[in-house]
């Protein structure tokens, strides 16, 4: 199966207390999908899933799902505890979720073989399909290939979001792999080269900005114009890279509140963006107002926004 090209690690809505805003979450969902992507993950890390509770998740994936109905809703609920990560998953597949994202486990660094055994008891615990996280920047472990290949033999794990920065493993996946088997990049700039190599689509956190121009990158590469594409990637690759200037999702949640969506504050142990970081982010909204007028999307910022809950108002130009 697959879950879409573009699916976009959705950031959690705070309110001013830092409460989760789940009517500004049910927005949100809308807005993104009605721009760009084809579905959203909700609690991943984007989402601020550590500090987020398991009964404000569950919420969450009740709510989104609701809220977007035929779309591609993807719920996060892998942690460093296996037995944790099983009585979530059971808790969001009653919420009609489509899928499930698990990361490798962080911190307590298990062997490939406690990796293989930790994705396979979540697996075997539900009927949903699920996508493999691998980011060993964060979880200081690498899910490697021939782990990922044992996996893939489990009929329910259908996918993989890879964020370990290295096209040669890439590589290694997509030789190793079914071809049935989806990989997403985990990196918004590693999109076009991982699309290259044959991969599926991309997990976005820039798509919360750029979802429209990302999407027309993506589309230029499947439709085989990969001049356009390339022209995409180059025109994007700052914002790419500047939305990770601090901790994410800092910078995005601080972008989303300058463009009007009602993204809020972070949860300790984060912090929101020092002085010199907003008027870096500033700068960058700058770089992508220029991208919206070189892809004809316009200039204006979004200062307001509205979606229903079945036929998008859109007033963003």
């Amino acid at each position: 199966m697959s879950f879409g090209r573009i699916l976009t690690a959705m950031v959690t809505p705070m309110n001013e207390a830092l409460e989760v805003d789940y009517e500004e979450a049910k927005r949100l969902a809308q807005y993104l999908t009605f721009h760009g992507s084809d579905g959203v993950v909700v609690c991943g890390t984007t989402g601020e899933s550590p500090t987020v509770t398991d009964e404000e998740k569950v919420e969450l994936f009740r709510v989104v799902k609701q809220a977007l109905g035929e779309k591609t809703v993807i719920a996060g609920v892998g942690s460093y505890s296996t037995a944790a990560s099983i009585a979530l998953a059971r808790k969001a597949e009653a919420t009609g979720v489509d899928g499930l994202l698990v990361v490798v486990p962080y911190y307590n660094k298990p062997s490939q073989e406690g990796m293989f055994q930790h994705f396979k008891a979540i697996a075997e615990a539900t009927s949903l399909p699920l996508m493999l996280y691998n980011i060993p920047g964060r979880t200081a472990v690498n899910l490697l290939p021939e782990t990922v290949k044992r996996l893939a033999e489990i009929p329910n794990i259908v996918a993989i979001k890879e964020a370990a920065g290295s096209l040669d493993q890439v590589s290694e996946l997509k030789r190793l792999l079914p071809t049935a088997f989806d990989v997403y990049s985990g990196d918004d700039s590693m999109t076009l080269p991982m699309l290259a190599l044959g991969c599926s689509g991309i997990v976005s956190v820039a798509a919360h900005v750029i979802g429209d121009e990302m999407k027309e990158m993506v589309d230029a590469w499947f439709e085989g114009d990969t001049a356009q594409a390339t022209k995409s990637h180059l025109n994007l690759f700052p914002i790419f890279k500047g939305i990770f200037v601090t901790s994410n999702p800092v910078p995005i949640k601080a972008m989303m509140n300058m463009m009007g969506i009602k993204a809020g504050g972070v949860r300790l142990p984060l912090v929101n963006p020092t002085p010199v970081e907003m008027k870096f982010l500033e700068d960058l909204m700058d770089e992508y107002k220029k991208v919206r007028v070189s892809s004809n999307h316009g200039t204006q910022v979004i200062t307001e926004w509205n979606v229903a809950s079945e036929k998008t108002n859109d007033i963003i130009v």
